[in-house]
């Protein structure tokens, strides 16, 4: 963030100085809501959390070298005080827990603020804020764009998938007098929330990907999805920049919601940048011609899945607008890796074993994607290899849910997954399993049970060398246990155990 006084930040939040002994002390770090990573010169952010307090750690944190607290109440040690009653909060709402008298959601109000004078101030002085939306591919994409950004300046984007109430301000506050680009994921649940953050840190150039079912539950029906993706384009000005994925009517569609000049890509023959000759090598690793109104290049991608063309085409598309040629756009694709952790992370083990943990968060269409990923690595080459999906629930699927992980099911038997491990007990999980049964009378190349340990316990038994396996569900199931127990040196201890008892 910017270097601001103690003073000034109070009048920018509408707080109040407490146990501040000099006002004019100056914020010249960032903004952390965590007290184990403060640094000398931070502001530490005191919100309430499910097992302790924020406000109960502000001692700790100005020991640690906080400058003062952002918080809802004095603390016994300088801070920022900002009262719920006095607070106008976002229309993106934020349900914490541990919230019960509303303070959290003031101190979040007041970091919004916050963000938005900094990134304005860094705005007026070059800063170019880049906004990312999408019903799956956000986090993809949002790598991509700081890889091909890179080479033309200093770039700020979020770790992981910081894309609320709270990561969004945090990453938009992580932007200094240095930095040239910020780049933001931007994530909804309902319509105005990007709306909302788009005020937080207003966009130069936005880049809307798809419009899927994801948070369909919330949301009730497609078109409010797509209404709620449109807000960013809204909210770009004039001379800004929307990125629209051509190969997507509903996103086409929004450039009559923006009055800033509009790109498409896709592989449509329209789209203003395109992908013709895809091919995927046996990792699912797309090289494809990108053809562009400076010329056309080859991309060679060095991350997984199809699905990953029109996430680059995007990104390709901001920094060829921002500056950068298509020599140095190609050379950044192809070096780019998945930066964001459990997001199509593919590993062979010493065993031989392929393991595809995407199991950060699940969608259908984001499942689809890593479905057909799958089939792809383990058909190539000479000799086919035994795939795997080991597949958990998708949440926030509303009455959708049951349809659409039968469909889920189906889907992986038309695709010939060679096994497909269901995990849980609700009904969303049985009727994936059923989906896949019906589809194809699989018998026992279908499994359901009941929960991760039951999974890694028949993994472990029948994965052989060789063999692929995909893991993918919504975050709250906590997928990854299984991705992680198969890469780990545990296994791999235990297999060359019985290796060795063997011979």
């Amino acid at each position: 963030m910017i270097e601001m006084t103690l003073r000034e930040i109070a009048d920018v939040v509408g707080g109040t100085l407490h146990d501040v002994p000099d006002p004019e002390v100056r914020v010249t770090g960032s903004v952390e809501f965590d007290s184990r990573r403060i640094g000398s010169g931070d502001l530490f952010l005191a919100l309430p959390g499910e097992r302790s307090d924020g406000h109960d750690f502000a001692a700790t944190a100005v020991a640690a070298g906080a400058v003062a607290v952002l918080a809802a109440r004095p603390v016994g040690v300088p801070a920022i005080v900002v009262a719920p009653q006095a607070v106008t909060v976002p229309s993106r709402s934020v349900a914490l827990a541990g919230d019960s008298d509303g303070s959290g959601a003031a101190v979040l109000a007041a970091l919004a603020a916050l963000a938005r004078v900094s990134v304005e101030r860094l705005t007026a002085g070059g800063l170019t804020v880049v906004g990312v939306t999408g019903s799956s591919g956000k986090t993809s994409t949002k790598d991509l764009l700081a890889a091909v950004l890179a080479p033309l300046g200093p770039v700020v984007a979020p770790p992981g998938s910081f894309n609320n109430e709270l990561g969004h301000p945090w990453t938009a506050l992580r932007a200094d007098a240095d930095t040239r680009f910020l780049v933001l994921e931007m994530s909804a649940r309902g319509p105005g929330h990007i709306a909302a953050l788009a005020a937080v840190a207003p966009p130069n150039i936005g880049v809307v990907l798809n419009v899927g079912t994801a948070h369909l539950g919330e949301f009730g029906s497609r078109e409010a999805i797509a209404a709620t993706k449109g807000e960013l384009v809204e909210a770009l000005p004039a001379a800004g920049l929307a990125v629209l994925n051509a190969d997507d009517t509903q996103v086409a569609a929004m450039a009559e919601r923006t009055a800033a000049r509009v790109v498409t890509v896709g592989q449509a023959a329209g789209a203003d940048i395109r992908a013709t000759d895809i091919r995927l090598d046996d990792q699912a690793r797309a090289v494809f011609t990108m053809h562009t109104p400076a010329g056309s290049v080859e991309i060679q991608l060095a991350v997984h899945g199809e699905h990953q063309v029109g996430n680059a085409l995007s990104a390709a598309a901001v920094a060829l607008v921002c500056g950068a040629d298509l020599a140095t756009v190609a050379l950044a694709l192809s070096g780019a890796k998945a930066a964001s952790a459990r997001r199509m992370d593919v590993r062979t083990t010493a065993a031989g074993v392929t393991v595809v943990n995407d199991s950060y968060n699940a969608n259908p269409d984001s499942v689809r994607a890593a479905l057909k990923a799958l089939v792809t690595m383990s058909r190539a080459g000479e000799q086919p290899r035994r795939s795997w999906a080991v597949l958990g629930e998708m949440g926030e699927l509303g009455a959708e849910s049951v349809i659409e992980h039968d469909r889920i099911g189906r889907l992986a038997v038309r695709l010939d997954v060679d096994r497909l491990i269901v995990v849980g007990t609700g009904r969303p999980s049985r009727a994936m399993h059923q989906g896949a049964v019906m589809e194809g009378s699989w018998g026992e190349e279908s499994i359901l049970v009941p929960d991760i340990g039951a999974a890694i316990a028949l993994l472990d038994d029948e994965v052989e060398a060789g063999d692929v396996v995909l893991v993918k569900a919504s975050k709250s199931v906590g997928l990854w246990e299984v991705a992680e127990y198969l890469t780990s040196a545990e296994r791999a201890d235990d297999r060359r155990g019985s290796t060795e008892a063997a011979q």
